[in-house]
């Protein structure tokens, strides 16, 4: 098995986010008045929030969200070798609130052997290039 390495996981993170960034920042510009435009921040937020839920969790949950698809990564279930599914996919991204303290966990995939962030660890997940 192929497994992804660091660069190109950040590289599927950046596609999937950014997006996400893109209309969140533009709500926040055009939002920002005091005419009534804080309308469109929310709007913007929940446009944003949609595309989270779509691409990280329906998408993310089939094996593929658009960074992984663009870079030619699955997220797989270890055990199985199947994708883990929109209920999974939504705690993987809960779970990463671990790798999130000091970074720590999200470089992991640099040292470990099977190149696992500390989420990847707990849910059993990996991140592969067939």
């Amino acid at each position: 098995m192929n497994l992804a390495t660091w660069p190109v996981r950040v590289g599927a993170a950046i596609v999937d986010y950014l997006p996400y960034i893109v209309v969140v920042g533009i709500g926040a510009a055009l939002g920002s008045g005091s005419d009534g435009l804080g309308v469109i921040y929310y709007v913007c937020l929940l446009i944003g929030f949609g595309w989270i839920v779509y691409n990280r969790w329906i998408l993310g949950g089939q094996g593929q969200s658009w960074g992984k698809k663009l870079l030619g990564l699955h997220l797989i279930k270890e055990e199985t070798g199947q994708p883990i599914g929109a209920g999974m996919a939504f705690v993987r991204d809960i779970v990463h609130i671990v790798d999130g303290i000091c970074c720590i966990g999200y470089l992991f995939p640099l040292w470990d052997a099977k190149r696992q962030t500390l989420s990847d660890k707990i849910l059993g997940t990996l991140v592969t290039k067939p």
